[in-house]
């Protein structure tokens, strides 16, 4: 039965893809030895991370003043780096908290200088994107593009903000950015762009050596620019099998094409929650994230939710229940799913309708 993956993270990756790393792990490139045993100083490991590289600046629009970091450690690692590299001491940064994930960023963000938090959706429990005014005295702002846990998404970034500092875990890649709003953009790439492993980084460098604090070598982003993401070893595959997810969106018509795509998707799934009397979103319309969809069972009918998922796992629709903070349902469709994909989802809650409504 094909199986259509739709969990969070780590989630769908494009089909020729896989194809392509399977392949690698047995051979790479005819050297007669695997990705995952070549020395990362070879030059072909070094052409692939050449390419990576390239292939985000192509697609993002970057020129040379930014620079383009192949990292470990989770975009976690990245609520404390970001500002331990860019807060100087006795200045201020700027918090908008949308949800877990920004409320991490929050707290780690203190160790290292002022931080406000200038607008919060928690009232609610985040079920949409709050209001704010930046402030013109922040260092940065700081945002989370896209929610994965409540469903939540930003659709259009401020023009008068200070440079942005975004986690862009979940879409990054997934639509055309205006670049010359940020400072900093980092993503895990397990959600929108490989496997779990490695972190991309992109940070405008004329932001860094503007902090007076020690910061130890491996957390400090100039070690990296200045030894090209080598200065240990890097993560070789997750860093090749992304290089082929770059490759993929280029082929596949770039960004513009993958937000067509994401839209028309993302509407495939929303109108049947809308539709559907056994279901219902709980996310601000305005707000609903284009990568994951946020459900739930309509009132009187939660007693239901076990068989809902049961059906979708029967009709090869995995990975579907919501956060376990949160609950409900999840339909994550990140470039990678296809709209057949969510077609089938959308057919199981239609023939669920049928038998329970």
């Amino acid at each position: 039965m094909k199986k259509y993956n739709f969990s969070a993270g780590p989630a769908i990756l494009p089909a020729p893809v896989l194809k392509e790393a399977a392949k690698a792990v047995k051979d790479f490139d005819g050297m007669g030895l695997s990705i995952l045993e070549i020395s990362h100083r070879s030059k072909q490991f070094v052409a692939v991370l050449d390419e990576a590289v390239a292939s985000v600046k192509e697609l993002l629009d970057l020129n040379d003043d930014w620079a383009v970091l192949w990292l470990t450690g989770g975009a976690s690692s990245q609520f404390f780096m970001t500002a331990m590299n860019l807060l100087p001491q006795g200045e201020k940064a700027a918090y908008v908290n949308t949800g877990t994930w920004s409320t991490k960023a929050i707290k780690e963000a203190k160790l290292f200088g002022e931080v406000e938090e200038i607008a919060s959706s928690k009232d609610q429990n985040f079920n949409y994107i709050p209001k704010y005014k930046s402030p013109k005295d922040a260092v940065y702002l700081h945002l989370t593009s896209n929610n994965t846990i409540f469903g939540t998404q930003i659709k259009k970034f401020p023009n008068d903000a200070p440079p942005i500092v975004c986690d862009m875990s979940s879409d990054i890649f997934s639509r055309p950015l205006e670049i010359e709003k940020f400072g900093l953009i980092y993503a895990g790439a397990q959600k929108n762009l490989g496997p779990a492993g490695t972190t991309l980084v992109i940070v405008r460098k004329d932001l860094l050596g503007k902090v007076e604090r020690q910061i130890p070598t491996m957390l400090d982003y100039k070690t990296h620019i200045a030894k090209d993401s080598s200065f240990n070893t890097p993560p070789c595959y997750p860093i090749y099998v992304s290089m082929l997810t770059l490759r993929w969106i280029k082929k596949n018509g770039g960004l513009e094409a993958m937000q067509r795509k994401n839209k028309s998707k993302a509407k495939l799934i929303y109108d049947e929650i809308d539709r559907n009397p056994l279901f219902e979103g709980f996310t601000a319309k305005k707000d609903r994230s284009l990568m994951n969809a946020t459900f739930n069972m309509a009132e009187g009918h939660a007693d239901k939710a076990d068989a809902f998922v049961a059906a979708c796992n029967a009709a090869g629709c995995v990975g579907i229940k919501g956060h376990r903070s949160v609950g409900g349902f999840r339909a994550s469709i990140y470039n990678a799913m296809p709209r057949n994909g969510v077609k089938a989802l959308v057919e199981v809650m239609q023939e669920f309708e049928k038998k329970h409504g």
